[in-house]
């Protein structure tokens, strides 16, 4: 019996994933890096009992990497199926993380089966595929990176059931930090003070802020013996950011906060 990863439901997200599963609707999730969304994904898909194939995508990322293409081996030429092709075949739960760094091309693909159609027409086989009813497609992508070059467009946005993610709320950040490390309480409520402070920055150039992903390196890193100022500096201070004076100031703030907390 495979064993369902953990994930702390926030807003009822839980729910809207397994009645659009059921309904056969494909899901956008929007959130900033590290809140979670892959997380969520994984959980839904153990807690579903589906196959789950994940793509990161990136800008190199063509319709023919997702669908599939003819590969020459042993002296002749067979066709291989990509992951969306496969996904679909096996009614798997297809995964398309940060989905806006593909190329805009490769998304037009996505249209028939996120649609009533539900079908992968597959142009170099001339093979149309039905999705089955237990597949499901999830796109993400962090709205922050959000830009006229790298957007989605409203004719694809709107053939999807949308979810808005955030950072966990205090309670249920620290319950995930301590779930995931095995550090103490105290030591977990640490660290969301941090998150929280290093959040409400507004006059430091970042490009993103501290991830509940962040806290969990921190906290395994503490867990294994690590003092908690040096976990915080190598897992979140020096993670965010390349700038010698920025990182100076986000340490004064774990200083601040800790003093000499061993």
């Amino acid at each position: 019996m495979s064993v369902i990863p953990f994930y702390a439901e926030q807003a009822g997200e839980c729910t809207l994933f397994e009645h659009a599963w059921k309904k056969q609707l494909p899901l956008l999730i929007k959130g900033p890096t590290g809140c979670g969304k892959t997380r969520f994904v994984e959980h839904m898909a153990a807690r579903l009992k589906r196959p789950l194939v994940t793509v990161s995508c990136h800008d190199d990322l063509s319709a023919a990497d997702l669908v599939g293409r003819f590969l020459i081996g042993h002296g002749s030429t067979q066709w291989s199926d990509g992951p969306l092709a496969r996904a679909v075949r096996l009614g798997a739960i297809c995964y398309l993380d940060e989905v806006v760094e593909a190329r805009k091309d490769t998304t037009v693909v996505l249209h028939p089966l996120a649609d009533d159609r539900r079908i992968l027409p597959i142009e170099r086989t001339g093979e149309e595929l039905q999705a089955p009813p237990e597949f499901m497609l999830v796109i993400s992508y962090n709205p922050g990176y959000q830009n006229l070059l790298k957007g989605l467009k409203p004719s694809t946005r709107q053939r999807f059931v949308a979810l808005n993610m955030g950072y966990p709320k205090p309670v249920v950040e620290q319950a995930i930090v301590q779930a995931e490390t095995g550090i103490s309480d105290t030591q977990a409520a640490q660290l969301v003070q941090l998150a929280k402070a290093l959040r409400a920055l507004t006059d430091h150039d970042l490009e993103e802020t501290a991830s509940t992903r962040l806290l969990v390196s921190s906290g395994r890193l503490i867990a294994s013996g690590l003092p908690i100022q040096i976990a915080c500096q190598a897992a979140v201070i020096d993670a965010l950011t390349d700038d010698a004076p920025t990182a100076l100031a986000l340490g004064e703030v774990v200083r601040a906060l800790f003093g000499d907390a061993p």
